[in-house]
């Protein structure tokens, strides 16, 4: 069984940044592969950016490539994930996940394969 707790949601402008971070308790992180979500009103939950056990593999959703980006810190047993150039369009409540990893460089992109889920935290950029 694993715990996820998302922070770091918030208010920002166009343009201004915001670090989510999912903090993890529970039985070994290490072999968990980690992603973000997101869901906005009336839309259904969308991958954001996924990362591998060992954290050497990323994925990102095309419209945040550049502009996003996902690590983990085994030792803390977090996942963050940086976002840059916030545009309104990534207004959401975000969701941390995770998924027993069946190898290390394994990333995982929808929604049915995570077990785990965070309550989730809201990001509403402003125009």
């Amino acid at each position: 069984q694993v715990q996820l707790e998302e922070s770091g949601g918030g208010l920002v402008q166009a343009g201004g940044s915001l670090r989510l971070s999912c903090a993890a308790s529970g039985r070994t992180f290490g072999s968990y592969a980690m992603g973000w979500f997101r869901q906005a009103p009336g839309k259904e939950r969308e991958i954001v950016a996924a990362i591998s056990w060992s954290g050497g593999i990323t994925y990102y959703t095309d419209s945040v490539k550049g502009r996003f980006t996902i690590s983990r810190d085994g030792a803390k047993n977090t996942v963050s994930l940086q976002m840059n150039s916030l545009k309104p369009e990534d207004t959401a409540v975000y969701y941390c996940s995770a998924k027993g990893a069946l190898t290390t460089g394994a990333v995982y992109l929808r929604e049915y394969e995570y077990a785990y889920w965070g309550q989730g935290t809201q990001v509403t950029v402003s125009s």
